[in-house]
């Protein structure tokens, strides 16, 4: 059986694509929704955290919607990345039992591998930007 992830990346890569795609053109939150196949106000709650870093911003009114805050060649997957998931570990957690020769060493071993692993995918996602996913890549 497969289990839940978290999602946020892949939806905030998919809003921040469509919003590439049309740097200058503001889109609603409902509409990139549908694309994305999200709850709008999921969808929401990704947008606002790229907000705060500075990804995304938002313009009220009957005209306003979501833009991307700089070009989408400036914008690379690795900052996306640390915006959504604001500093939780690369890897699942559990509560070992510190009294177990095996288990009191757990935390220790797993947030050092959680750090490199956590290295080595912002070096490989910073690799790759938005308009890296606009641009149609040849057959």
């Amino acid at each position: 059986m497969a289990r839940q992830t978290n999602s946020q990346f892949a939806v905030a890569i998919h809003a921040l694509t469509m919003l590439g795609s049309e740097p200058g053109r503001a889109r609603s939150s409902r509409e990139m929704a549908v694309s994305v196949r999200v709850n709008p106000v999921h969808l929401r709650r990704v947008l606002t955290r790229l907000a705060a870093a500075g990804t995304v911003a938002s313009r009220p009114g009957p005209n306003g919607g979501w833009q991307l805050d700089h070009d989408p060649s400036d914008i690379r997957l690795g900052e996306v990345w640390r915006a959504v998931n604001a500093g939780d570990s690369v890897f699942g957690r559990h509560a070992p039992n510190p009294d177990c020769p095996v288990g009191g060493r757990m935390t220790a071993v797993l947030d050092q591998l959680d750090e490199r692993a956590a290295t080595a995918l912002s070096i490989e996602l910073n690799r790759i930007s938005i308009a890296d996913l606009t641009t149609p890549r040849a057959g």
